[in-house]
């Protein structure tokens, strides 16, 4: 195996560490409100192996929110424009826009990473991803 490193990942990995820093570190004090079924543009940030990556330079994706623990900490799914079909991924729309909920990606992160609320996703359609989720498990 080969341990040359990709200069363009390197480069990503070094503007989203201080990207995060600052992100981190933050003075101002932002009070998001965000509930469960809500869909958020979140910094997610350059991750290692076949992690989902956020894009542009917020390094940003879409998630939907599954349950909120309090107003610092979030269990989320990220969410794919790219449309896949096996046990790992769950198609759906929102606002007439088909999308793909990453279900093998959940993860908790911080509400600092939020940027944006895009919307909310319609209880029908959350409960089947809440049941795929289940079926992961």
């Amino acid at each position: 195996m080969s341990n040359i490193i990709n200069e363009s990942k390197k480069d990503d990995f070094e503007k989203w560490s201080a990207l995060k820093t600052n992100i981190h570190f933050a003075v101002e004090v932002r009070r998001l409100l965000f509930k469960a079924r809500e869909i958020w543009w979140a910094s997610i940030g350059v991750n290692i192996g076949h992690e989902e990556d956020g894009k542009n330079f917020r390094y940003e994706r879409p998630i939907l929110i599954i349950k909120k623990f309090n107003q610092h900490l979030v269990l989320v799914i990220p969410l794919s424009s790219r449309l896949k079909d096996n046990i790992y991924y769950y198609r759906f729309i929102f606002e007439n826009i088909p999308r793909t909920a990453i279900i093998s990606q959940i993860r908790i992160i911080s509400s600092k990473r939020l940027i944006r609320r895009m919307g909310r996703l319609n209880s029908d359609s959350f409960k089947l991803i809440i049941g795929e989720i289940k079926n992961f498990l």
